[in-house]
């Protein structure tokens, strides 16, 4: 219970070689980034075959990529599957603070998030939620500041972000389904 298994967290920082070796795709992401900002290599994944069986549940999210134009950072993420009610907005959301947080980390300028989707769904169990939420008429969207003094991506903490303008309706609640 609340073990995903070696996923996400664990293959981005700590991903294991076939030689025993550890990859820190989040650092080597960062440091590619600084030296060669245009290049196309710069994808970091969770979905490892050998894994699969390992986890509670396979990566959903499998994999992003960024990419640099102009002094300009986006990011572009492949999801495998998609839970549109409760997942995608989290997903849109926690990466789009990602791309924030490195394009600060990198000295760039945060641009454009990209967001593909692939069995895309919403549960039966969801629909009476998601109808209310499409009754909402949408507010203002909200500002994210992130603290400026921050310049390594693994420095910052939860003081370190301040949502402006954040007017939400209230919650509605739904059971999240695997």
């Amino acid at each position: 219970p609340g073990e995903l298994g070696p996923i996400y967290g664990e293959k981005w920082r700590r991903s294991k070689t076939r030689d025993v070796k550890t990859i820190h795709q989040i650092t080597d992401l960062i440091e590619t980034l600084k030296k060669f900002p245009d290049s196309r290599r710069l994808v970091v994944t969770s979905w490892d075959p050998e894994d699969i069986d390992k986890v509670f549940v396979a990566p959903c999210h499998c994999f992003f990529k960024f990419f640099h134009a102009q002094g300009k950072l986006s990011l572009h993420l492949f999801q495998r599957s998609a839970d549109v009610f409760l997942g995608v907005p989290f997903n849109i959301a926690s990466y789009s603070l990602l791309l924030m947080m490195m394009a600060q980390a990198t000295q760039l300028k945060a641009y454009e998030f990209v967001h593909t989707l692939s069995d895309t769904h919403l549960y039966s169990n969801h629909m009476e939620q998601a109808k209310l939420q499409l009754e909402r008429t949408p507010r203002p969207l909200p500002r994210m500041i992130l603290n400026p003094e921050i310049k390594n991506i693994f420095d910052f903490d939860y003081k370190d972000f301040t949502l402006e303008g954040y007017d939400p309706h209230p919650s509605i609640k739904a059971e999240v389904g695997i």
